[in-house]
C-alpha cells in the first residue's frame, strides 16, 4: 500500500493483442478509479494486431446478413464508433505511428488509411428473404440507416453494379476500417493515457508466449486471456470451451494501370456471398473462404492456398460486381477464427471469469473470446463489460448471454468426471469379481457361461 493519495497498486495481464486484448487494456486504464495505481501488462508473442484481427475485412456496421439489427447492435455500434475515434485522435501524432509501424506490426500491402468512411451496400440476391430484409430496413438505427435503393440509384455509386432482384440495402453510414492502423493507433492512446496519468498509470506490450497461465498467478491481480483460436492451447482450458476454429483467407487485388474501370472514389464496399473492402480505384480486398476445424494458425498464405481461395471468391463477386474479372491478384492474407455456437440470440462471444476450469483463485481468470467474424462490432462494448468486471471482481456485470456457456462446460465437466469414477469403480469391482472366479476350488472353464456344477448362473450371484 502507498501512502497519501494513492490506494493499493493493482497489476492486471491482457493476454492477446487483438480487438477483445487492447479494448480490455484501453477499459482497464479509463475505467479504473482515479485514485487507483494500475500497471497493464499486455502479452502477445507477435505483436499489435498479429493474429486473425489484424487481418480481418474491416467491414464494420450492426446488422445481420439478413438486415436485423444485431444482439445489442446499438451499444456495440456506439461503442466501436467511441474507440475509434480514440484512436484516430491518437493517430494524429505522425511521430508516433512512425515508431509503431518501425516496429514492424503494420503491412503496407493491406493499405494504409485508417477508417474509409464511404458505406457499404448489400444486393439483394435471395427473393425469399427480400420482404424480411425490407422489413428489417425500417427498423434500423438512427446512427446507421438502411436505404432501400434500387438499380438507377445503385448504379450512381457503382457504376456497372448488377443487382439480380433490382433492390439493394445501402449503408451509408457504415465504414471500412484497417484493423491494422486502427489496432496500432488503439494502443497509442493507451500508451497516451498512461502518459497523461503522470506515474499512476502504465502499460507495456510484452513480445512473449505464455504456455501456463497458473505461472502469472502470483505476479497479477487478475488475467484476462484474450488469445482468440489460441486459447485452445492453454492447458487448463484446452477442449473446454465450445469454440470451433476456421480459417479465412483474405485476397488483395489490384486493377493494373492500363485498364479502364477503376472503382469510384466514393463507392461503397461491399457485401454480399463475396464481400469487397475497397482501399482505393484500384486497390480492394476480397473475402473470405471458410474452412472450418483448420488448425493452420499462420496469416501467410501460399500461391496454392491463394489460387484456391480465388477461384473460390471470384465467381460470387464477380455475380454483383462483373468488373472484377479484370483485377489481378497482388496478394493475399488468412486468420484463424474462433467461432462461439450459435444460440437464439445468434453467435455471441463467450466472457467470464475461469477459475473453476483453470483451478486459480477468485476472479483470477478471465476469458474474453469467440468473437467469430464480429470482432470490430463487439469489442469496444464487450471490452468495457469485461474491464469493469475484472475491476470490481464482479461476473454479474456481464449479461447472461455471454456466460451461459459456462454452466453448461461445467456441468459437461462434471458429469464427465462422474461417468469417469463410475468406470473406475466398475473396472474394481470387476477385478474383484475375477478374483472370486479364478479361486474357487475346483472351478474348470466351461465355456458356457455356468458354474463349475453346470448350473445356470442365477441372477445376482458372482462368477
Amino acid at each position: 500500500m502507498t501512502s497519501g493519495f494513492f490506494l493499493y497498486a493493482s497489476r492486471y495481464a491482457v493476454l492477446g493483442a487483438g480487438f477483445a486484448g487492447i479494448s480490455v487494456a484501453w477499459h482497464l486504464l479509463n475505467d479504473s478509479p482515479k485514485d487507483l495505481r494500475l500497471s497493464v501488462d499486455v502479452y502477445d508473442e507477435i505483436g499489435i494486431g498479429g493474429g486473425a484481427s489484424g487481418v480481418s475485412g474491416g467491414l464494420l456496421h450492426p446488422y445481420s446478413p439478413k438486415g436485423k439489427l444485431l444482439w445489442h447492435g446499438a451499444e456495440c455500434w456506439r461503442e466501436c464508433l467511441e474507440l475509434l475515434n480514440v484512436a484516430e485522435s491518437s493517430s494524429s501524432s505522425s511521430s508516433s505511428y512512425t515508431s509503431a509501424t518501425e516496429k514492424g506490426d503494420t503491412n503496407e500491402s493491406f493499405g494504409n488509411f485508417m477508417v474509409r468512411r464511404r458505406g457499404i451496400l448489400r444486393p439483394a440476391t435471395n427473393a425469399k428473404t427480400l420482404d424480411l430484409m425490407s422489413d428489417n430496413a425500417r427498423n434500423c438505427l438512427a446512427s446507421c440507416v438502411v436505404e432501400t435503393i434500387d438499380n438507377d440509384v445503385a448504379q450512381d455509386l457503382v457504376p456497372n453494379l448488377c443487382l439480380p432482384l433490382n433492390r439493394a440495402f445501402y449503408y451509408p453510414g457504415a465504414m471500412n476500417v484497417n484493423p491494422q492502423r486502427y489496432l496500432q493507433s488503439l494502443f497509442l492512446a493507451c500508451q497516451n493515457s498512461a502518459k497523461a496519468s503522470l506515474g499512476r498509470q502504465n502499460i507495456t506490450l510484452v513480445k512473449k508466449s505464455i504456455n501456463d497461465v497458473l505461472e502469472l498467478e502470483g505476479e497479477y491481480d487478475a488475467v484476462v486471456i484474450c488469445l482468440g483460436s489460441k486459447v485452445d492451447f492453454l492447458p487448463g482450458l484446452t477442449g473446454k470451451l465450445p469454440l470451433r476454429t476456421c480459417r479465412g483467407v483474405i485476397t488483395h487485388l489490384q486493377l493494373h494501370e492500363s485498364a479502364s474501370g477503376s472503382y469510384p472514389e466514393g463507392g461503397p464496399s461491399i457485401l454480399s456471398d463475396a464481400w469487397l473492402a475497397v482501399q482505393g480505384p484500384r486497390d480492394l480486398h476480397m473475402g473470405s473462404t471458410w474452412e472450418w476445424q483448420s488448425r493452420n494458425y499462420s496469416s501467410d498464405v501460399s500461391a496454392e492456398e491463394a489460387s484456391r481461395a480465388l477461384a473460390e471468391l471470384l465467381p460470387k463477386a464477380s455475380a454483383v460486381y462483373p468488373e472484377i474479372e479484370k483485377w489481378e491478384l497482388a496478394g493475399a492474407r488468412a486468420g484463424l477464427r474462433a467461432m462461439p455456437p450459435v444460440t437464439s440470440h445468434g453467435s455471441l462471444p463467450l466472457l467470464g471469469c475461469v477459475d473453476q476450469l483453470i483451478g486459480g483463485g477468485s476472479c483470477k481468470f478471465w476469458v474474453f473470446g469467440g468473437l467469430g467474424s464480429r470482432g470490430l462490432l463487439y469489442h469496444g462494448w464487450l471490452g468495457k463489460l469485461m474491464a469493469k468486471a475484472v475491476l470490481s471482481c464482479n461476473e454479474e456485470l456481464i449479461p447472461s448471454e455471454l456466460t451461459s456457456w459456462k454452466r453448461k462446460t461445467i456441468l459437461t465437466i462434471s458429469s464427465t468426471l462422474k461417468l469417469k469414477q463410475s468406470l473406475r469403480k466398475l473396472r474394481s469391482h470387476l477385478a474383484e469379481d475375477l478374483v472370486v472366479l479364478l479361486v474357487q476350488p475346483g472351478f474348470r472353464d466351461q465355456g458356457s457361461g455356468c458354474c463349475p456344477n453346470q448350473e445356470p448362473l442365477r441372477c445376482g450371484e458372482r462368477w
